[in-house]
């Protein structure tokens, strides 16, 4: 890297899809713009997708393109595709062509291909972001032209060009580097017991039903354990669920829709059950505390079981299986829970897979890559 960087002036951030795509790209976006707060940042994302809203939301001007994903069935949405490709990849050209960025920066996402892709033809340089362990084939395409790579782990050098591979990590949010919340505080949040020991249960809005359902299926066993619950099910299934979990009966259980408060959630666990996406397990190795993944079976290339092995090889986390969840998931978090040796080793090693300076490293990576333009 060169040993003088100049600020970046003029980007363009590409991708979306899930908040696992979105998040970092914003996170990106506020380093550059507290570096240089007069950076010109435009978005690039699918239409009718997440983060048509959340970029807005975060105070940043955001394009759309017609592009989409192959369906897994035979429907009129895949015969459209190649149209809707090639209209994407001229929309790309022309948004780069008016902005003349001075890097592209690719998050992952459907909209990320035809812009990276039109990047490159226009000599602009670009950079990848990738989240995940196991790649997907547009960025393994893209990575041939790219100017870097920044990954969150180890060993893709299989997938991308070893020389232009930068192990940065992936962005967290800040209030989770910052957190300095204490257990009594935390629990007093929640209304809990810090007295007793807590599980954090965190479905999100597309893999709750697996975690659901564990632990409706624990709920008539409850009594036999002192643990507590604050369980994330979900927007989808939260009045469902609020319906038969009655605070009265169970107390010890916090259901939630959405946890707003997750600096406080992680402070107040002593274990944590959670997917496999590429955020969460970065966040989680922040948190440093023992945690069972439970990967997705419902995502391209499998990588979310990719990203659980990641840390299941490193003796920093448990791995249930999504078809295995029912039957085993809360079994095994009370018996790590009264495991301290087991927990303790699970939480020395995922904090050394912590990297809580991703965000900064990603800039100072896609400066230098101006620097050296």
């Amino acid at each position: 890297m060169s040993s003088e960087r100049k600020h970046i002036a003029k980007v363009i951030i590409s991708g979306g899809g899930t908040g696992g795509h979105i998040f970092p790209a914003i996170a990106i976006a506020n380093e550059i713009r507290s570096r240089n707060p007069k950076a010109e940042i435009l978005f690039v994302g699918a239409l009718g997708r997440m983060e048509m809203t959340k970029v807005p939301e975060a105070g940043y001007e955001i394009v759309g393109l017609p592009i989409s994903g192959l369906q897994r069935k035979l429907t009129f949405s895949n015969f459209l595709l190649p149209f809707k490709i090639l209209k994407s990849l001229f929309m790309a050209r022309k948004v780069i062509k008016d902005f003349q960025p001075e890097l592209v920066i690719g998050v992952g996402g459907y909209a990320s291909g035809p812009t990276l892709k039109m990047a490159t033809l226009l000599k602009v340089p670009t950079l990848i972001q990738e989240q995940n362990s196991y790649p997907g084939k547009t960025n393994i395409l893209l990575s041939k032209k790219a100017s870097l790579i920044c990954t969150a782990y180890e060993g893709l050098s299989k997938f991308f060009p070893e020389d232009k591979i930068r192990l940065t990590g992936n962005p967290v949010r800040k209030d989770l580097s910052d957190r300095n919340m204490n257990r009594k505080e935390a629990h007093q949040i929640f209304g809990l017991n810090p007295d007793h020991k807590t599980i954090l249960i965190l479905g999100g809005s597309l893999g709750a039903k697996t975690l659901n359902d564990a632990m409706m299926g624990m709920l008539n066993i409850k009594e036999q354990n002192d643990c507590q619950y604050i369980w994330q099910c979900g927007k989808y299934y939260f009045e469902g669920l609020r319906s038969m979990v009655d605070e009265e009966k169970h107390p010890n259980i916090k259901l939630m829709a959405f946890i707003s408060r997750m600096d406080a959630a992680y402070s107040a666990a002593d274990l944590i059950v959670s997917r496999a996406g590429a955020l969460s397990v970065s966040e989680l190795c922040l948190v440093g505390k023992p945690i069972i993944l439970v990967p997705s079976p419902n995502v391209s290339e499998d990588h979310q079981t990719k990203n659980a092995l990641s840390l299941v090889n490193h003796e920093a986390a448990l791995l249930v299986k999504d078809a295995d969840a029912q039957k085993e998931l809360i079994m095994k978090a009370t018996n790590l829970l009264v495991d301290q040796e087991k927990s303790l080793v699970l939480s020395k090693n995922i904090l050394s897979l912590a990297r809580p300076n991703a965000t900064s490293e990603i800039v100072n990576e896609s400066e230098s890559i101006i620097a050296n333009e």
